[in-house]
């Protein structure tokens, strides 16, 4: 497919072609704007990570992808066993959402990212691949505002371009936050390595069972980190190990022999018996892969014509990507002012972020203390006060708020372990035939542990059925998108998605504004 000419002006400019930038550019593009997205690299390029959560089907379905990526032959994920406790049975998570559409894929990444992009093009974006963005200008009439980028491509040609709005979706390199806002700060307690390959001929979790081939998700036995099992649909299975930067460092220096990262990939998989059960005589193909895998946030993540989004999962992607798309939309079409849509950006990102962070801040915790007491008594009555104080300390902003307690962070994360519990179809339907259908409700208000365990008294799986719907709700936003991401009000005003009239709208307000 021939690569088009970057063009000299364009209304949207989009810088990165990944997950986040393809999925702005289509949904902006499919509302009729002139998208232009400039890409370093030439699609498919590889790309780590494989397994997609419940949320990204009606994410695709928005902007019409969704079919494509059904019918290309990913590898279908019912759910996902997560084994955090090396004491207790595995956890499952069902990717069953309404009407049974929320099964999803465990996907090749280069082939995912591929079609996405071409689906951008198809929806009438400029792609442009091989063309890096050296550098942004900005207004002379306010520094803040971004006007035009520098590129260059691969055979050597230069240009500028011209926009009137920019989305940074460049992903690791972070052009905006990194090289012009200096705003981006990395969670110290996320500082992690991953090593990873890919083997043939493994076994397959659960045969035989509705949970056959779901992929496994498991706390080392010294818990100093997590491995990973992805079925991919070309037939290898994704293997790979995670652990802190400095406890990788430290087993490494004591590894002897001319491959260092092997032997030590395949030491840590030891530590991870299921996924050794899993592998059984297996046989590893390639060669051992590794990466920094490192969680950063911004103090914002918009600005007068900007929005930034990605890098941090599909679902964080897709959830910044169409916050983004639709507050441009929202400002070019008068919705709301620009002050109002920067404020929307900023909220719902970071509220994404949050309660994603939530969820893996709580599984690391239980992965590096497995044999310590998971009851709580946490005492908020509405979890989103939880988040609230929450998002600072994530952010890196602790520091300059002493009421931010370390407390606090312990408590919310203790709540939502309990997420990812050992529970089952079969313990909930049994349980819904004791207690009050009420209390099992995903609408119903969130109580805290200790409510819970009272309610229950001695019957053990009521009390861990109702602690797990209890913390599902408080992360109910990456579960169930559908409810969360439209009706989510911020600042008195939701997003409003609908092909032709994308935007946002105040609350209250019947139509868009």
């Amino acid at each position: 497919m021939p690569v088009p000419a970057v063009p000299t002006s364009t209304t949207i400019l989009v810088i990165g072609g990944g997950p986040a930038g393809a999925y702005t550019a289509s949904a902006l593009a499919r509302e009729g704007f002139a998208v232009t997205l400039l890409e370093k690299e030439y699609f498919p390029r590889y790309h780590i990570g494989e397994s997609m959560l419940p949320s990204c089907r009606p994410f695709l379905r928005f902007i019409g992808a969704e079919e494509k990526i059904v019918n290309h032959g990913f590898t279908v994920k019912v759910g996902a066993a997560v084994k955090l406790n090396q004491y207790k049975r595995e956890g499952f998570v069902y990717s069953l959402g309404k009407n049974h559409l929320g099964l999803t894929h465990a996907q090749v990444r280069s082939e995912f990212d591929e079609i996405l992009l071409r689906h951008a093009a198809e929806s009438g974006v400029c792609v442009c691949e091989g063309v890096q963005v050296t550098g942004i200008t900005f207004s002379s009439d306010d520094e803040r505002r971004p006007v035009s980028a520098a590129w260059k491509s691969d055979v050597g040609s230069k240009g500028e371009v011209r926009f009137k709005w920019l989305v940074d979706a460049s992903g690791r390199t972070g052009l905006m936050s990194s090289k012009y806002l200096k705003n981006r700060k990395f969670n110290q307690n996320l500082k992690n390595i991953a090593f990873w390959a890919y083997w043939t001929g493994t076994g397959t979790y659960e045969p035989g069972t509705r949970r056959e081939n779901a992929p496994w998700f498991e706390a080392l036995t010294d818990e100093t980190g997590w491995s990973w099992f992805i079925p991919l649909h070309n037939g290898t299975v994704s293997v790979g190990v995670v652990l802190k930067e400095e406890v990788s460092r430290t087993k490494r220096s004591t590894v002897v022999g001319s491959d260092v990262n092997k032997t030590h990939y395949l030491t840590q998989l030891k530590l991870a018996p299921g996924v050794v059960r899993l592998l059984g005589t297996a046989e590893l193909t390639g060669e051992i892969k590794s990466a920094g895998d490192y969680s950063y946030s911004a103090s914002y993540y918009a600005g007068p014509n900007y929005r930034i989004a990605g890098d941090a999962g599909v679902h964080l992607a897709f959830a910044n990507a169409l916050s983004a798309a639709s507050t441009i939309a929202a400002s070019i079409r008068g919705q709301c002012t620009e002050a109002e849509a920067i404020a929307f950006h900023n909220s719902k990102t970071g509220t994404s972020y949050t309660r994603f962070l939530l969820v893996v801040l709580s599984i690391y915790r239980q992965i590096n203390a497995q044999a310590a007491p998971v009851l709580s008594d946490i005492d908020e009555d509405n979890f989103d006060r939880a988040f609230d104080f929450l998002r600072p300390i994530i952010q890196g902003t602790a520091d300059a708020d002493q009421s931010m307690t370390e407390q606090t962070l312990q408590r919310t994360m203790d709540f939502c372990e309990h997420a990812l519990g050992p529970t089952t179809p079969e313990m909930h339907a049994a349980v819904a035939g004791r207690v009050d259908p009420a209390l099992l409700a995903h609408d119903g208000p969130i109580m805290d542990t200790k409510a819970a365990a009272a309610l229950a008294g001695k019957d053990e799986e009521a009390k861990q059925v109702l602690w797990r719907v209890n913390a599902r709700k408080a992360v109910n936003g990456i579960y169930d998108w559908e409810d969360n991401f439209q009706r989510e009000n911020l600042r008195g005003l939701v997003v409003v998605l609908e092909r032709g009239r994308l935007g946002l709208r105040r609350v209250g307000d019947s139509g868009a504004l």
